[in-house]
C-alpha cells in the first residue's frame, strides 16, 4: 500500500509494466478521448459537504441488490479480450470478487469461458451479453450463464456499430496481433508481461469457441463483428427479458426516455454508463445524466453506474447523486497489470479502504447518508 496507495500509481506503473499495444487499449478512449476527459471533469467537480461532531464510528458499506448482500456497494465493469493487458486476468478479478463478496461482470467478447469463471467466482458472478443476432446463440449464452452460476445479466446496449478507437489503430492493436519487428521490441521490453504470456498462450475468446473454431483467430474477429452487438430494437430486449429469469440490467443508458422504457419492460437496473468514453466522444459525462435518470426510475430500479471511477470518493460522488451500486473496469484492470495475481485483491483493498475514509470524512456511517452530503451546485 505504501508504494501504490490509489489507483492512479497502479496506473502508472501498469503502463511501466504491460506492451505499448496492451496500454492503449485499456486506457484510450475514442475521437480525441474529450469523453474519457469530460468523464474525469465532471467527477471531480461533485463536491460534497462533510458534517463533523458525529463522534467515532466504523462505516457499514455492505449493501443488498437483487436480493443478494454484498459486502460494498462497488463491482467489476465488464472488460473484453481481457488476457491483452494480462494473462488469466479474468481468472484473477473472479477470485477476488469471491474474497472480498463483490461482483465481477463477465464480458461475452472475455478471454475466459462462463463455465470456467462461474465456479471461481462464488456466487458473485455477473453475465454481460453483448447481443447475438442468432436467437439460438443468444439462449444458449444464456442458458450457459445461468448454468455456470451467473445471477445478474448486464445486456450492453450502447455499441452500434465498433467505434473507430484511433489510438488503438495507431498502436497496432489487432486479432490476431501482427507480429512486426515493433510489435516483438514493445513484447521483449515488458519482461513480465511476455513470459506470463508465453506461459498462458496467447489470448483466445474461449467463451465462443463453441460456436466456431477459435483457433483461426481471423475467423473469430469475422464472426464477433458479424455476430455481436449492432444495433437493434426494443422487440429483442423484451425476447432476452423473457428467456432470462434473473435480474436484468440494461448497460449503456444516457436518456431518461431510454431508462424509462427499458423498467416498462420489467427490467430491475438500469446501467448509466457511456461505455467509459471508448464508444461515442461526444457523448455527456455519465455522471453529469446521473440524478436525472436516478429521479425518474430510481423508485422502480436499481440505478448502477460506471465510466470514470478511479477511487472511493468517485464512489460516494456516484452515491450521492443517485447510483445504487458503481461499477469499474478500468481501476481493476490497471492493478491486475501491474502487479498480476496481487493486482486485483490491491485494487480492492484501495477502493473499499478509500470509499471508507471519505465516508468517516464525510460523516457517514452508512451509504444512505451520502444523498445528504451533495451541495447546492449539484442538486
Amino acid at each position: 500500500m505504501n508504494r501504490y496507495p490509489s489507483i492512479a500509481y497502479l496506473r502508472r506503473c501498469a503502463r511501466r509494466r504491460i506492451p505499448h499495444f496492451a496500454w492503449e487499449y485499456i486506457d484510450s478512449g475514442t475521437g480525441a478521448d474529450e469523453c474519457v476527459r469530460r468523464n474525469r471533469e465532471a467527477l471531480s467537480a461533485v463536491t460534497l459537504i462533510p458534517q463533523f461532531m458525529k463522534g467515532e464510528f466504523e462505516p457499514d458499506i455492505s449493501t443488498a441488490l437483487f436480493g443478494i448482500r454484498y459486502a460494498a456497494p462497488l463491482g467489476v465493469s465488464p472488460v473484453g479480450l481481457t488476457a491483452l493487458m494480462w494473462p488469466q486476468a479474468e481468472q484473477i478479478l473472479a477470485r477476488t470478487a469471491a474474497k472480498y463478496r463483490f461482483p465481477y461482470s463477465l464480458s461475452t467478447a472475455a478471454t475466459e469461458a462462463p463455465e470456467t469463471i462461474g465456479p471461481l467466482v462464488d456466487g458473485m458472478g455477473w453475465f454481460q451479453l453483448y447481443p447475438p443476432r442468432r436467437a439460438e446463440i443468444r439462449r444458449d449464452l444464456l442458458i450457459r450463464a445461468r448454468d455456470a452460476g451467473f445471477t445478474t445479466l448486464l445486456v450492453t446496449v450502447d455499441v452500434p456499430i465498433a467505434s473507430r478507437r484511433e489510438r488503438q489503430v495507431h498502436a497496432g492493436v489487432s486479432v490476431p496481433p501482427k507480429i512486426t519487428p515493433l510489435m516483438l521490441y514493445r513484447c521483449a521490453v515488458r519482461p513480465a508481461w511476455a513470459l506470463a504470456t508465453l506461459r498462458a498462450g496467447r489470448p483466445r475468446f474461449r467463451g465462443l469457441e463453441k460456436y466456431l473454431d477459435g483457433r483461426d483467430m481471423q475467423q473469430m474477429l469475422s464472426f464477433i463483428g458479424e455476430e455481436l452487438g449492432g444495433s437493434f430494437g426494443w422487440d429483442y430486449l423484451q425476447a432476452v427479458r423473457d428467456e432470462w429469469d434473473g435480474p436484468m440490467v440494461i448497460k449503456g443508458v444516457l436518456d431518461v426516455a431510454q431508462a424509462e422504457r427499458a423498467v416498462s419492460l420489467g427490467l430491475e437496473g438500469v446501467m448509466v454508463s457511456n461505455h467509459g468514453g471508448r464508444q461515442f466522444d461526444g457523448a455527456p459525462a455519465a455522471i453529469s445524466v446521473l440524478p436525472g435518470i436516478a429521479r425518474a426510475v430510481g423508485d422502480r430500479a436499481k440505478i448502477l453506474f460506471d465510466s470514470g471511477v478511479r477511487g472511493g470518493l468517485d464512489i460516494a460522488r456516484a452515491l450521492a447523486l443517485g447510483a445504487d451500486f458503481v461499477m469499474l473496469g478500468r481501476a481493476f484492470m490497471f492493478g491486475v497489470a501491474a502487479l498480476g495475481r496481487r493486482g486485483g485483491d490491491h485494487a480492492a483493498e484501495i477502493l473499499i479502504q478509500d470509499l471508507k475514509n471519505n465516508m468517516i470524512q464525510l460523516g457517514c456511517a452508512t451509504l444512505a447518508e451520502l444523498a445528504d452530503r451533495t451541495s447546492a451546485i449539484d442538486g
